[in-house]
């Protein structure tokens, strides 16, 4: 089914209210997970929407702006560092979305969601592989989802410069594992995530020892 044909199917379901939802965030050691819904305004169509990993940070910022502005409901949820690593990442991402979809000031009755799994929630839902680059409801999620944690991402490198977040935004790369190494784990980092776990079990033995 290509774009075209699948936009029309969902606007043909007569009387459906859809949302789409995505998440952005399930990768990196540190921060909160995010997740976001959206309702499109039929009305306002809003050109330019594809996945938010194709679109540069500026061009996200625009849409980001027009989505707030043209769609008839749209919210932003996230679970913290400690909810990550009390629920595990997966069960976190479906407690954020379910939390997007159920604070929206208008109840859908269809939830699309990006990926293979979907949230526990009263809305039904749907899931759709790679559906941040076929449904413009879950572009836009995407899109909100992405720039929400770019934000908090340079809140956090306020907070702790010394880590570069706003470098590698929190992802496992060279210079974050570096950084983790220099200054140690922040109450910020996922303390069950493997790289950050065994700083920490490392600095224990060495402090018992």
């Amino acid at each position: 089914m290509s774009h075209t044909e699948l936009a029309a199917s969902l606007f043909d379901r007569e009387g459906e209210i859809i949302c789409g939802v995505d998440e952005a965030g399930r990768g990196p050691l540190a921060g909160p997970v995010f997740a976001a819904a959206v309702i499109l305004n039929p009305d306002k169509p809003i050109a330019g929407l594809r996945d938010s990993k194709k679109l540069t940070a500026a061009k996200r910022e625009a849409l980001a702006e027009l989505i707030k502005r043209d769609a008839l409901a749209w919210s932003i949820a996230q679970c913290s560092e400690g909810e990550i690593d009390k629920l595990n990442i997966l069960q976190a991402t479906m407690l954020a979305m379910r939390r997007a979809i159920e604070s929206l000031s208008t109840t859908p009755s269809l939830a699309l969601i990006d990926g293979n799994r979907c949230p526990v929630c009263q809305v039904r839902t749907e899931a759709i592989v790679k559906g941040d680059d076929k449904v413009s409801e879950i572009s836009a999620a995407s899109i909100l989802a992405k720039t929400a944690r770019d934000a908090a991402l340079m809140v956090m490198h306020d907070q702790y410069p010394q880590y570069a977040f706003d470098q590698h935004k929190g992802y496992p790369t060279a210079l974050h594992l570096e950084r983790l190494r220099l200054h140690g784990v922040t109450p910020l980092h996922r303390k069950s995530y493997a790289p950050v776990r065994a700083l920490l079990d490392a600095a224990a033995i060495k402090s018992g020892a």
